[in-house]
């Protein structure tokens, strides 16, 4: 469900909502409904703009960017047994549950 962001200019409030494409928001009891705000002291009637803005995009990483960036991505190739195609270093290339000492080195790559 996409987000979209509205100012009232009689509170001066910018709020984003969730709602679908097909519906519209007009008015600032509209928009309250749909945020789960109280109306506060301005009117459910009191008109409010769509705010234009910027759509958030995700583009998907290769391993090797994942694994430059610290990341450590795990597939599943049987029951129980993961590939880290991310390994680096010492780090195993597969992992099983029942083995620990196969377990990629977070504590490494997490810090404070």
């Amino acid at each position: 469900m996409p987000n979209y962001e509205y100012y009232c200019p009689e509170n001066d409030q910018t709020v984003e909502v969730f709602h679908g494409m097909n519906e519209k928001v007009t008015t600032w009891g509209e928009v309250c409904h749909f945020a789960g705000l109280e109306l506060g002291e301005t009117d459910a009637n009191t008109p409010v703009k769509k705010v234009p803005c910027a759509p958030g995009l995700s583009f998907p990483k290769t391993n090797s960017q994942l694994k430059n960036m610290g990341f450590t991505k795990l597939v599943k190739r049987e029951t129980g047994v993961y590939e880290n195609v991310t390994a680096t270093g010492n780090e195993k290339r597969y992992m099983r549950a029942d083995d620990p000492s196969s377990y990629p080195d977070l504590k490494r790559k997490i810090g404070d």
